[in-house]
């Protein structure tokens, strides 16, 4: 029998899916391999489309699933649970046509070897079309269920953002732009839109954002002319907004702690001719920083070590400038990672929140009298940025806050907060600190 069209998409999007899900492993580790099982990048595309999809709105789907099946699927069948909560999502969106949906789901059940459930998976796909309006129109009135949120997370969002964690939670939700930095040692955001509208691809430059230009739809980023000559990277315009915060200039000597994948210490390094250490403790990432400076063009000091013990790699060396962009719950990057939310538990927090206190007090006598430090996260929790700031400037007499100059943040004494979706940005904070003897 000739394969349903789709049919190993799913199932890909599927087992992923399960990768995230059961085992809390992130998205892009589950579809490392993705290039190899699905040759065919209108599969790959549709894979993560689906799975985003899914992501964004798992509660609601496991919800809609648990009253269309008269029983839970077995545990050696979760394949088919996925694909199932796959098919829901397809059908309640309405961009197949119906009968290819529920075609490709079945032959996708019969692929991963559950031939004996494959009636299943017709009869409750069919019974959704049926039952979809009685289904949604019962739905209880959940936030939780409603807007595809762990409990503990929306809790701990409304608990720190009581007049804006509705408008959050939506914006996470929402499909993010495609933001690209341009190179200002190699190009221009108008000379990179033409050269982009000649491609056939649309895009804007913005009035907020200096080297940034934003894409409506995303596009595989090595195919764009220009990429592989360094004009551009990809980068959110909230992560944009470090460099400028720095106030580089030429001759400085900067660290960059917790560098990797490299766009933050590129774009230092495209502002201004300073001496820039890139330090990153993972080998690996490490070496996609030395590959991203190779491809801009960019001359910068890539060194592994941990930020948090500074005796092993930084030796009598002092900064003008640092910028420690801290390991955190990455809550503010949700709408581009949904994964995030279901990686995440209440206790990382903690975790994250210690480990950001080591990193800064370790590196705080690094930094030369007069000099500044950027302390940056993208998180939306008030733990992770404006209490770890309060902690900072009470463990540290002679840091003083300077306000950060960023268009359509809140100000969160000390430091800003940009939340997600604000200029269509991710959410961001940042606080600016000057040392002062």
């Amino acid at each position: 029998m000739k394969a349903a069209t789709g049919a190993a998409a799913r199932l890909v999007a599927a087992r992923a899916l399960a990768a995230v899900l059961d085992q809390r492993r992130n998205l892009g580790d589950a579809l490392a391999d993705l290039d190899r099982q699905l040759p065919a990048s209108r599969d790959r595309a549709l894979v993560r489309r689906l799975c985003n999809r899914v992501l964004r709105d798992y509660p609601a789907l496991e919800w809609r699933l648990g009253q269309l099946l008269r029983k839970p699927l077995q545990p050696r069948a979760r394949d088919v649970h996925f694909l199932l909560l796959l098919a829901l999502d397809q059908l309640i969106e309405g961009r197949e046509p119906a009968h290819a949906v529920v075609h490709a789901s079945v032959g996708a059940a019969r692929s991963a070897g559950q031939h004996h459930l494959s009636g299943l998976v017709n009869a409750v796909l069919r019974n959704q079309q049926r039952r979809a309006g009685e289904l949604e129109a019962s739905m209880p009135e959940d936030p939780a269920l409603r807007l595809g949120y762990p409990a503990w997370l929306l809790d701990a969002m409304r608990k720190d953002w009581p007049e804006q964690w509705h408008s959050i939670a939506e914006a996470g939700n929402q499909t993010p732009p495609m933001w690209l930095r341009v190179n200002r040692r190699r190009s221009t955001p108008e000379k990179l839109c033409r050269t982009l509208a000649k491609a056939g691809v649309h895009a804007v430059t913005s009035p907020f954002f200096p080297d940034a230009v934003r894409l409506d739809h995303r596009a595989r980023v090595s195919s764009l002319p220009g990429y592989a000559d360094g004009e551009f990277s990809v980068q959110d315009a909230g992560a944009q907004a470090a460099a400028a915060l720095l106030e580089l200039e030429d001759g400085q000597r900067v660290l960059d702690a917790c560098a990797a994948p490299g766009g933050k210490a590129a774009h230092i390094l495209e502002c201004a001719n300073v001496d820039l250490t890139a330090l990153e403790i993972d080998p690996a990432r490490a070496q996609r920083i030395e590959e991203t400076f190779v491809r801009l063009g960019l001359t910068g000091k890539v060194v592994v070590g941990d930020a948090a013990a500074p005796g092993d790699w930084a030796g009598t060396e002092v900064f003008d400038r640092i910028l420690i962009d801290a390991p955190c719950s990455a809550t503010g990057v949700m709408r581009r990672h949904p994964d995030i939310r279901w990686q995440r538990q209440p206790g990382d927090i903690a975790e994250n929140t210690a480990l950001q206190g080591r990193i800064i007090d370790a590196l705080w006598p690094l930094l030369a009298p007069g000099g500044l430090l950027v302390y940056a996260s993208c998180s939306i929790l008030h733990a992770e940025n404006r209490e770890q700031a309060r902690k900072i400037l009470a463990r540290h007499t002679d840091a003083q806050s300077r306000d950060a100059v960023l268009d359509d943040s809140t100000a969160t004494d000390p430091g800003r907060q940009i939340l997600p979706g604000s200029l269509d940005r991710d959410g961001f904070y940042y606080l600016c600190l000057r040392r002062l003897r």
